[in-house]
């Protein structure tokens, strides 16, 4: 692993660092191939987002700026790389620093393939997620305690990946992935409106479903629907389609997932 801060090579994070005090900052996790960032464009987007709500200041260009660092090291770098802007130093209590955030990047070399769709049982989580302050629905913020929580009762019943309902009995999303769900053959994803995040693969996949004239609606699922679910598929940016064989032992149609997979030609993502 080769971590940087700002552009520079650097071995230790400082103890009056806002993201260890408080989770003050943001992340993204992305593929890297050949130097390049995949769906580039949609991860610097949700950064730029988060950002100007989060009033972090943070110069963007810093990561293009690191990914030449990274060259040096390595020319045809590939794997995976997480970015995070954190506010940075600052003094005891919760007023916010005047400077601008810190932009670190954790690069993890790996050989980067083609995506591939994987099949795995899955279900619901008895654990319920809160609803969050408007200002902070969709961010991928640095306070993910509620998912460190909902993947070990995940590990715990053997599930790479499961469902999450919040509070108000709605599926939200999955552990650390979004979710599409296909009712009455129709896919849905939900709306995310108090809650979960707005993942960069899921946006991509929501504009090929529109190129290719596939329908998706973006809703609540409320417990209600449950039996009533004909497919489930997870996905974010290191992996398009997780396919649920089954939701608390109850088989779900795979082939639905695998057709879609190939009509989108989710394979094919740069």
């Amino acid at each position: 692993m080769l971590c940087f801060k700002n552009g520079q090579r650097i071995a230790e994070v400082s103890l009056t660092d806002r993201a260890f005090h408080y989770g003050d900052g943001c992340f993204t996790t992305a593929r890297l191939r050949n130097g390049r960032i995949e769906l580039h464009d949609l991860h610097l987007a949700r950064l730029n987002n988060a950002n100007e709500r989060l009033y972090l200041q943070a110069d963007l260009k810093l990561i293009a700026q690191t990914l030449g660092e990274i060259h040096q090291f390595e020319a045809a770098a590939s794997g995976t790389v997480k970015i995070i802007l954190s506010r940075g130093d600052g003094q005891r209590g919760y007023s916010l620093p005047d400077h601008p955030a810190d932009v670190w990047v954790f690069y993890y070399p790996q050989a980067v393939a083609d995506f591939k769709y994987s099949i795995a049982d899955s279900g619901i989580l008895e654990q319920a997620i809160g609803l969050t302050m408007p200002n902070l629905a969709g961010l991928k913020s640095l306070n993910r305690i509620e998912q460190v929580m909902l993947k070990h009762e995940a590990d715990q019943k053997g599930w790479a990946e499961a469902l999450v309902m919040d509070v108000q009995g709605l599926i939200v999303e999955g552990v650390s992935s979004n979710c599409f769900i296909r009712i009455n053959d129709t896919w849905i994803t939900p709306e995310l409106r108090y809650n979960g995040v707005h993942g960069v693969m899921r946006a991509e996949i929501l504009s090929r479903m529109q190129s290719h004239g596939v329908q998706c609606v973006q809703r609540n699922v409320d417990l209600d629907e449950i039996p009533a679910l004909q497919s489930v598929f997870f996905c974010n940016a290191l992996n398009p389609m997780k396919i649920a064989s089954s939701l608390n032992g109850a088989a779900l149609n795979v082939q639905a997932c695998t057709e879609l997979f190939k009509t989108l030609k989710l394979n094919q993502i740069r």
